[in-house]
């Protein structure tokens, strides 16, 4: 059954004693997309990502998966496959018992799929998953999830002890993965200056909640970076909605949101597009600016926001 969207949350909070990893979150990723879910330490990704697989309950708000699914429910589970960081895979089996054991687990499993991924990459099944390489246990467990033949596939930081051979070659198998398939795939990354060439749509959080969130190639375009002299930077700033001002001496840099088009501005100013890094790093470093996901993923500015 075609779902529109694939995870849907409103006001979520999850709290771990005092402190909230999630706050007031809103969030409406639409399905078909590999989605990067970007923030700093503590910003709340895994346990976005967590509530999605049903491993832990929200303290307040809604969230729901492919469609209106209830996370953890068998419904969803049977659907879903994630893969956590340092994912716990029994060390002391053989890879073959690990693919036995997800044959037994699951209902839907592909065990030829999972096979032939193995085989491809060199794995031996009979070596035991503790001594195989970072790099191959990543593949593994990535070739258990996809033997399940999930819609939406859910991974927490899946290249973060990679090398950069490792790191494509698991990029190289998801990919195939999410052309064959049409696979939905959200995961999070530290890695923001691969992001551009993998994924399509984008989530950044920041203290627990969303900042951005939309397809990246209107992100992009929809921003510009403006550089001028700084006596008139004030008199452009009161004009756009501005996402990150910096001023240094007689010059200023003005990231601002501009709606897909030009920003009208005077002479003496140049206007340029950025890159997924740079967009990325001004909504971190600005944790007030923000551009707010609308219906089925759609990017809303607060200007928007406040007319609709």
């Amino acid at each position: 059954m075609a779902v529109d969207t694939v995870i849907d949350c409103g006001g979520l909070g999850k709290r771990f004693r005092r402190s909230w990893a999630l706050r007031d979150c809103h969030l409406a990723v639409p399905a078909g997309h590999v989605v990067a879910l970007v923030g700093p330490n503590g910003a709340g990704k895994s346990t976005l990502l967590n509530l999605a697989a049903g491993l832990t309950m929200p303290n307040e708000g809604v969230i729901s998966v492919l469609g209106g699914q209830l996370p953890g429910s068998p419904e969803a589970l049977e659907r879903i496959a994630f893969v956590a960081q340092n994912a716990a895979l029994y060390p002391g089996l053989p890879v073959r018992d690990l693919l036995r054991m997800g044959r037994h687990l699951n209902r839907r499993w592909d065990e030829a799929r999972a096979r032939t991924h193995l085989d491809g990459l060199g794995i031996p099944l009979d070596r035991r998953y503790g001594r195989l390489s970072g790099g191959q246990q990543a593949q593994v467990s990535l070739a258990l999830a996809l033997a399940k033949r999930p819609e939406l596939l859910l991974l927490d930081e899946p290249l973060a002890a990679l090398d950069p051979l490792a790191r494509h070659d698991f990029m190289a198998v998801l990919l195939t993965a999410v052309t064959e398939d049409g696979l939905s795939v959200v995961f999070s990354s530290h890695a923001v200056n691969e992001l551009e060439q993998t994924c399509d749509y984008l989530v950044v959080l920041g203290g627990g909640r969303v900042q951005v969130a939309g397809e990246v190639d209107d992100l992009l375009g929809g921003h510009r970076m403006l550089t001028g002299p700084t006596a008139g930077a004030a008199e452009v700033a009161a004009r756009l909605p501005v996402v990150r001002d910096r001023r240094a001496g007689a010059q200023a840099h003005l990231l601002v949101r501009t709606g897909g088009v030009d920003a009208p501005v005077s002479d003496g100013w140049r206007q340029q597009r950025i890159g997924l890094e740079e967009l990325v790093l001004s909504y971190l470093r600005e944790p007030t600016a923000s551009a707010l996901p609308g219906p089925r993923g759609a990017v809303r500015t607060p200007e928007k926001a406040m007319l609709s």
